[in-house]
C-alpha cells in the first residue's frame, strides 16, 4: 500500500464518520483498530520507526478531522502504545539481547504538555526506536525476518485488543449483580447500561427509573428494551429527577468519555442527576469500557461539547426566533467528585485509581504527537 492509498483510506474513514455511517463508540473503536491493522499488514515499512510514523501520521489526520471525538484519539494512542509494547516483547529482540534495559522505559507517568497531563520521566520514543534498531543491526538480523516476526507479534496484539473491545460490554455486565439492587435510576440510552441491567435481571428483581432525556427522548428506547424482558420500568421527565432521587437506591449511568481526572463527558442531563444524587447521598456508578478512558484533562469542557440543532427545544417558526440564541448541548461534564465507582471489564475502580490505568495504556510521546491536533 502506497502513501497515496493510505491517505485515501484515512479520508474514506473520516468521511464515513461525517456521514454517520459509523455510529457508536464501540463501532468507531473497532473500525479504527482495523485501520491500524491494515497499516501494519499492508503498508511498506522497514523498521519500527517507519511503522510508528505511519500510524502517527494517520492518527493526526483523523484527530484533525474529528478533534472532539476523543474515542478516536484514545484508540489511536493505545494502538501506538500497543505496537511499541509488542516490539519490546518480540522474540526477535528478547532472544538476541543481553541487556533487557534496552526495552524498559526510564521512568513512569503519562504526560502531554498541550493537554496538561504534567511531566514525565519516560524516555522518548525516538530513543527507544534507535535502541531497537541498533540492537537489530548488531545481531545482523535480515530485514525480511525482522518484519515478519515483528508483524506477527503486533498482529497478535491487535487481535487481542479487538477481542477485548468485542467482549467489553459482556465483561462489564458480568459485574451487574454486585451493583444492581431494588430501585435504580438512569438516563438516556446506553447499550452498555442496557446489557448491564439485562444481565442482572436474570437473577434479580429490581425497578429502573429512566429520565427521558429530552429533546431526543432516548430514555424511551431504553425503557422499551428493558420492558420487553419484564423488567419493571418507570419513565419520568428530566425535571422530576430531584423529586424522585430520595426513593432511589443507586444511580447507574453510561458515558461517552472518562476524562483523565475521573470526570465524565456524558449525555445531557447526567450532571443534574449526579448532583441530585450527591445531595441525597446516593452512590453513582458509571459503566464504561477502558477505550473510553482518555488521557485528556477537561481544562476546556466547552471545547469538547457538541451543539445540536435547537429546533427540538425551540421551534424555528416562533416569532422571536431571530431575537434569541438557543443552545442545545448534546453532553454534560460531570465532575469526578460526583462519581463514586467506575465499572469496566476489569472490575470496579474509584476515580482516583485512573492514573494507574493511564500509565498502563498510554505513552507520553504518543500524546504529544497527536495532542497538538486537539
Amino acid at each position: 500500500m502506497s502513501t497515496r492509498d493510505l491517505l485515501h483510506l484515512t479520508e474514506n474513514f473520516t468521511n464515513r464518520i461525517n456521514r454517520r455511517q459509523i455510529i457508536g463508540s464501540l463501532e468507531k473503536a473497532l473500525e479504527i483498530t482495523n485501520l491500524v491493522q491494515t497499516i501494519v499488514n499492508s503498508t511498506r515499512w522497514e523498521d519500527l520507526s517507519n511503522l510508528l510514523y505511519l500510524i502517527k501520521f494517520t492518527g493526526q489526520q483523523i484527530v484533525r478531522a474529528h478533534p472532539k471525538d476523543l474515542v478516536l484519539f484514545n484508540v489511536i494512542c493505545r494502538m501506538i502504545h500497543l505496537v511499541r509494547t509488542e516490539a519490546e516483547n518480540a522474540p526477535i529482540f528478547q532472544n538476541n539481547s543481553n541487556d533487557n534495559s534496552l526495552f524498559t522505559p526510564t521512568g513512569t507517568g503519562v504526560s502531554t504538555p498541550k493537554m496538561g497531563l504534567g511531566q514525565s520521566n519516560l524516555g522518548s520514543s525516538s530513543k527507544l526506536v534507535d535502541l531497537l534498531d541498533v540492537n537489530l543491526s548488531k545481531k545482523n538480523q535480515s530485514s525480511v525476518t525482522f518484519r515478519t516476526n515483528l508483524k506477527n507479534c503486533i498482529t497478535q496484539g491487535i487481535n487481542d485488543f479487538i477481542e477485548e473491545l468485542e467482549g467489553s460490554r459482556a465483561n462489564i455486565a458480568s459485574h451487574a449483580l454486585d451493583h444492581v439492587h431494588e430501585i435504580i435510576l438512569t438516563c438516556g440510552y446506553s447499550r452498555t447500561v442496557e446489557r448491564f441491567f439485562k444481565k442482572a435481571a436474570i437473577k434479580r428483581k429490581f425497578t429502573v427509573i429512566i429520565a427521558e432525556t429530552a429533546p431526543w427522548y432516548s430514555g424511551h428506547k431504553l425503557a422499551a428494551s428493558l420492558a420487553s424482558l419484564n423488567i419493571e420500568t418507570i419513565i419520568i421527565s428530566d425535571s422530576a429527577v430531584f423529586a424522585m432521587m430520595s426513593r432511589v437506591n443507586k444511580v447507574i449511568i453510561g458515558t461517552k468519555i472518562v476524562m483523565a481526572n475521573g470526570g465524565l463527558i456524558a449525555c445531557a442531563g447526567s450532571q443534574m442527576i449526579a448532583a441530585a444524587a450527591k445531595y441525597h447521598s446516593i452512590p453513582v456508578v458509571v459503566c464504561a469500557s477502558l477505550y473510553k478512558l482518555s488521557p485528556v484533562f477537561p481544562f476546556g469542557q466547552d471545547n469538547l461539547n457538541e451543539l445540536e440543532a435547537p429546533d427540538g427545544i425551540f421551534p424555528y417558526k416562533d416569532e422571536i426566533v431571530d431575537q434569541i440564541d438557543v443552545l442545545n448541548p448534546s453532553t454534560d461534564y460531570v465532575a469526578p467528585e460526583l462519581i463514586d465507582i467506575l465499572v469496566d471489564h476489569l472490575g470496579s475502580h474509584l476515580p482516583s485509581y485512573l492514573y494507574r490505568l493511564l500509565q498502563e495504556n498510554y505513552h507520553p510521546d504518543d500524546l504529544r504527537a497527536l495532542g497538538a491536533q486537539l
